[in-house]
């Protein structure tokens, strides 16, 4: 299993870095958007939607949905702030889904209607916020868009390593057992020091002064990934899967891989700019 983490791992990373260095916005949007549209076709098993037989149509109907939202999306792309703060907005009410869960959503389990209204609300702002990071002059772009992925690598990191060195406390037992306390405070550890240095670097802040609105938005985009990571696994228990998909080997789907940024993006983007960055 690790064998294949780190293949495909190696496979895919250049392949990422190449797309976000030389493509345009919106070729990346186009790119990044392909693979929303995978991680949408993961989701509708999330949402129960039959692979074969009379209901599976509807699977192909939502992909069909997702590609016209997406669309819509960068044709009306000055008004990203709106979707991007619906976004960070879901992730906020997830974080109190999460302690009460499975109880709360086994009581009052989320029809395919509203799963697929989320599904949406998950996947286009975030495709668009990474394009809008993107959207400076060269280099700046390319690398405020990396810095903000790389930003929830080093949360997962920071917390692998703390986890297995001093995890002793569950943070949230009945959505993902493997997770601690501990673990999730060296990601934070692990992302203050990495703002405070690469983020110094690429936003061109002299002073800590400077640093520290930074620091700040780091910390809390970091920490909400950590609540995108619990979301979508939260959602795969209530379905009864393991992984979103097994496109990805090692990994398994899209959507197990994009999961911390799909909560980390739209707020990084609002964030920058509403710090002016």
């Amino acid at each position: 299993m690790l064998l294949q983490r780190v293949i495909t791992a190696l496979i895919l990373l250049p392949l990422v870095l190449a797309a976000i260095w030389f493509l345009a916005p919106p070729w990346l949007y186009l790119v990044f958007s392909g693979a929303g549209l995978i991680g949408a076709w993961e989701w509708t098993g999330m949402m129960g939607l039959p692979q074969q037989g009379p209901g599976a149509g509807r699977r192909w109907l939502y992909l069909g949905l997702t590609a016209l939202a997406l669309a819509g999306a960068w044709a009306l792309h000055g008004c990203w702030p709106w979707l991007a703060a619906a976004s960070v907005a879901w992730w906020l009410f997830a974080l109190f889904l999460i302690p009460g869960f499975p109880g709360n959503l086994q009581r009052k389990r989320p029809g395919v209607a509203a799963l697929g209204v989320l599904g949406l609300v998950l996947l286009v702002p975030t495709i668009l916020s990474l394009a809008v990071l993107r959207d400076h002059p060269a280099p700046d772009g390319a690398l405020r868009l990396l810095y903000s992925m790389a930003l929830v690598w080093v949360a997962d990191i920071g917390a692998y390593f703390a986890g297995r060195g001093f995890g002793r406390h569950k943070l949230a037992p009945t959505v993902s057992p493997g997770k601690t306390r501990e673990g999730a405070l060296g990601g934070l550890l692990l992302c203050g020091v990495y703002a405070l240095t690469a983020g110094a670097w690429v936003f061109h802040l002299d002073t800590l002064q400077q640093r520290l609105p930074l620091l700040g938005l780091s910390l809390a985009a970091a920490a909400l990934s950590i609540v995108g990571d619990l979301g979508i696994s939260m959602f795969k228990r209530l379905s009864g899967i393991k992984d979103s998909g097994k496109l990805l080997p090692g990994h398994g789907g899209v959507l197990d891989r994009i999961d911390s940024l799909l909560a980390a993006a739209p707020l990084m983007a609002l964030g920058l700019l509403w710090l002016r960055l």
